[in-house]
């Protein structure tokens, strides 16, 4: 049970404002003849109560009895939805014997007010509390009181006790239940039950429509039966319900996510048959499908023939052709279409191909946002182009789109793998300065750069940071003598030196492969399709390369060769070596 801050304060202004309501001082309201000031006082509380402010809606109502005028019925029902807002549900309960004092008798509509705001609230006792006083009263329950009921029984799981509403409903001709009680059953994944709702509901005389049937084929897909869904189509055309875009929608969605790519495109294939044209919903459900297919065989049958190390490949010739067809279809694609495609190069080792996707966006007048980018640092980090994924992040930048706590960790992971420590731990400061703070993952990240090298004392340093809970965001700190350690680490690795004069060329680890692996699907595990809808992008006016470039100034004043290392060629390296 909520408890009710405030709620004898809350009763008592109530009782004090009836007292004023029979001493009402207005001749218009004593005369029932529609009082204009209680007209549009009730206007403004509506108008406040919009807003969520149901405190001032609430002062509103009391000043109008403390003027001397009667609140209508209606007054009294646009005071329930402010009660309710603020969770003061004891003052709700006493409002119908307050209205009949005052020689008013409450209406359905007041009923129905009261029910649903305990209905929301979870109370669905007390809402059947106020259901039998309304049938006591006279008041005839609408369709609207029922599928409250019935709804509030859904949100606790009672659905049960649903279906013994629904037995009233059915006595009553002039009522026809709606599809919430369909839905509760549905969402206890109780099929059986579904399906004796509908045929009492159609033994009476009412007939399911599309978003009946549409509510059960989501049920089949949730419990991966979308087969069963598809089957459905011929219950609703027997019914004269034709499916529609979110039937059709419902069932590839449901056949990718099961990885069955064949069915897919037997369904849309189907659907013009059925009348409907495939929309963005399913072609980025095919896309998508496709890159998290994991029956390969199944996915050599219908789209390819390819050896295993082109699969991934085929798969993005795929999901490319499908991209091309709906754009050949005048679908437009959104920012989550090319998320996916984006995504898919990555996976597929092809992060030039996702980094292309970005001139492709603006063609659409599709602005990129933190997740797509991020996504496409994570492949140049990956391939060990660190020169390619720092100008991503400079493009970023560059348009007003903010990088976040992953973009960093990202860049922090490839300069590790890429055996550049010294970069991962200048991020740190480039961090500070956007004003996002660095967890103690990040620094892991940053002392798992330095220890990969074989810097220990560098790495302790860092974790010792971590211990004390202080960030080292001062790349300037770095000791000196760590700098020519590394350098002097180069020339004593001949078998490594090729890789460590090329910037952005990770150094040979037994378990870079899998490590990457690792990385980059926590990445685009991150950036997956329930968050690219919730990725926002906004203004930063810091430029990172420049923050960079003076940092590695500063210090090539010490290391002359260290900055040469860094950014000479490879043949002007092995020319000094």
């Amino acid at each position: 049970m909520v408890s009710h801050v405030h709620e004898k304060d809350q009763s008592h202004s109530i009782t004090a404002s009836t007292v004023s309501e029979v001493k009402s001082k207005c001749v218009v309201c004593l005369g029932n003849n529609g009082c204009r000031t209680v007209h549009a006082r009730t206007k403004l509380m509506n108008i406040l109560i919009e807003k969520g402010k149901p405190q001032e809606a609430h002062s509103i109502f009391n000043s109008l009895t403390e003027e001397g005028h009667k609140p209508t019925v209606v007054t009294y029902t646009t005071l329930v939805s402010a009660l309710a807002q603020q969770k003061r549900y004891k003052s709700i309960t006493s409002l119908i014997s307050k209205v009949e004092e005052n020689g008013m008798k409450p209406d359905s509509i007041l009923f129905n007010a009261m029910i649903n705001a305990f209905s929301e609230s979870g109370n669905v006792k007390e809402a059947m509390k106020i259901f039998q006083k309304m049938k006591k009263s006279g008041c005839k329950p609408t369709t609207s009181t029922f599928n409250t009921l019935m709804k509030g029984y859904g949100n606790i799981g009672k659905a049960d006790e649903s279906s013994k509403l629904l037995e009233l409903m059915l006595q009553d001709e002039n009522v026809q239940p709606n599809n919430i009680l369909i839905r509760a059953w549905c969402n206890k994944k109780n099929i059986k039950e579904v399906w004796n709702v509908l045929y009492r509901m159609v033994a009476s005389g009412m007939y399911p429509d599309v978003v009946t049937y549409n509510t059960i084929a989501r049920a089949y897909a949730q419990t991966r039966e979308t087969y069963r869904a598809e089957q459905m189509i011929l219950e609703m055309q027997n019914s004269k319900v034709a499916p529609n875009e979110r039937t059709c929608g419902i069932i590839v969605t449901g056949y990718c996510k099961e990885g069955n790519m064949m069915e897919t495109l037997r369904f849309v294939y189907r659907m013009k048959e059925l009348g409907v044209q495939p929309n963005l919903v399913v072609f980025n459900s095919l896309i998508k499908g496709f890159l998290d297919v994991t029956d390969t065989d199944g996915v050599d049958e219908v789209a390819f023939d390819a050896s295993h190390n082109d699969k991934r490949l085929g798969l993005m010739d795929k999901c490319q052709e499908i991209f091309d067809d709906m754009v050949k279809a005048d679908i437009e694609p959104d920012g989550y279409a090319f998320s996916i495609l984006a995504k898919g190069y990555v996976r597929a080792g092809e992060p030039g191909e996702a980094e292309s996707l970005l001139d492709s966006m603006s063609k659409f007048g599709v602005h990129p946002n933190v997740v797509i980018f991020t996504t496409i640092i994570s492949g140049w980090c990956t391939a060990g182009k660190m020169e390619h994924a720092a100008r991503v992040y400079e493009k970023m930048c560059e348009i007003g789109v903010s990088p976040n706590l992953t973009t960093y960790e990202t860049l922090i992971w490839g300069y590790g793998e890429a055996k550049q420590p010294w970069k991962a731990e200048e991020l740190l400061q480039v961090m500070e300065e956007k004003g996002i703070s660095a967890e103690k993952s990040t620094m892991l990240l940053v002392a798992d750069a330095w220890r990969a090298i074989g810097f220990l004392s560098e790495a302790s340093r860092i974790v010792k940071n971590v211990d004390r809970g202080v960030a080292s965001n001062n790349t300037d700190e770095i000791p000196a003598e760590s700098l020519e350690k590394v350098y002097k680490k180069q020339n004593l690795t001949a078998a490594y030196s090729n890789v460590l004069q090329i910037p952005g060329v990770a150094m040979p680890d037994q378990n870079g492969s899998s490590a990457t692996k690792a990385i980059i699907q926590m990445v685009l595990k991150k950036y997956d399709s329930s968050s690219v809808f919730l990725a926002q992008a906004s203004v930063f006016g810091v430029q990172p390369a420049i923050i960079w470039q003076n940092q590695l100034t500063r210090r090539d004043r010490m290391h002359g060769q260290f900055h040469h290392w860094t950014f000479g060629n490879a043949d002007d390296s092995k020319a000094k070596l």
